[in-house]
């Protein structure tokens, strides 16, 4: 559940969570873009070193190594997938070309959770939701959205405190074949769906009780402004994309197995 964590808004005081979020989120996809482009371990391993900064001014470390850590199940299961396809699919011959593309393959999932866990880190539920109006985006999507991206923390730290409570009682999570262990995780998952009705059912009667939705035009106390900071981040991204583009049009990128004779 450690890979929720990167979804857990921190609020502190730094230069990264002041930046408007629309120019983070504009980030967020050129880091996307950019890693879809490439296929090769060198510009993935660029971009993944690119992001350490933000996480280091942002001052978010610790969560963002729980993120990381909580992510690297998938991206072991990922690796291990394109290595048997691969070994399947040539004939059953293993080259290093075929370690460097799963490898690739690896790092561009990791460098995609690492962008998005410094986007919701260092953002604010409720700036994202005015971020999203102020976008155009309808209000009742903005509002499904936060709720969504403030309550699967939340759930992921409930789902935690029930798996402990059902060990405590003698419940064996990681005991039996595959099946065995899908049967174990009933007792959590009943417990978890039934909190998660009583969740819906309180704040839908919170939203009630406010008259949600009685008025049409809603007005807020706040409006995003960009600052210097988001306009030097805007160039930032401009320079990224345009050098992606370059790199991927008229450059060769090596192979890591070319510097070794492999």
């Amino acid at each position: 559940m450690s890979v929720f964590d990167g979804l857990k808004f921190r609020k502190v005081s730094s230069p990264i969570h002041n930046l408007d979020p629309r120019i983070k989120f504009v980030y967020v996809i050129c880091i996307f873009v950019a890693a879809i482009m490439f296929k090769s371990i060198i510009p993935l391993a660029a971009l993944f070193v690119m992001q350490l900064p933000f996480v280091f001014v942002a001052k978010v470390q610790k969560q963002w190594l729980r993120s990381m850590r909580g992510a690297a199940f998938l991206a072991a299961f990922i690796f291990i997938i394109n290595i048997v396809t691969r070994f399947f699919s040539a004939g059953y011959v293993f080259t290093a070309f075929d370690i460097e593309e799963a490898t690739a393959m690896t790092l561009r999932f990791i460098v995609l959770v690492e962008s998005f866990s410094v986007f919701f880190l260092t953002t604010s539920p409720d700036h994202l939701g005015l971020a999203l109006e102020q976008s155009k985006v309808p209000f009742e999507f903005a509002f499904a959205f936060t709720t969504a991206v403030r309550f699967v923390p939340v759930l992921a730290e409930e789902a935690q405190t029930i798996m402990d409570a059902q060990k405590a009682r003698g419940l064996e999570l990681e005991k039996g074949n595959l099946m065995k262990r899908i049967r174990n995780y009933i007792p959590v998952l009943i417990p978890l769906i039934v909190s998660a009705i009583r969740r819906s059912l309180e704040l839908a009667e919170a939203m009630e009780s406010r008259a949600w939705g009685a008025c049409k035009k809603r007005t807020n106390l706040y409006a995003l402004k960009l600052h210097r900071g988001d306009y030097i981040l805007l160039a930032l991204i401009i320079v990224i994309l345009v050098a992606a583009s370059y790199f991927f049009v008229f450059v060769s990128i090596p192979t890591v197995a070319s510097f070794f004779g492999l």
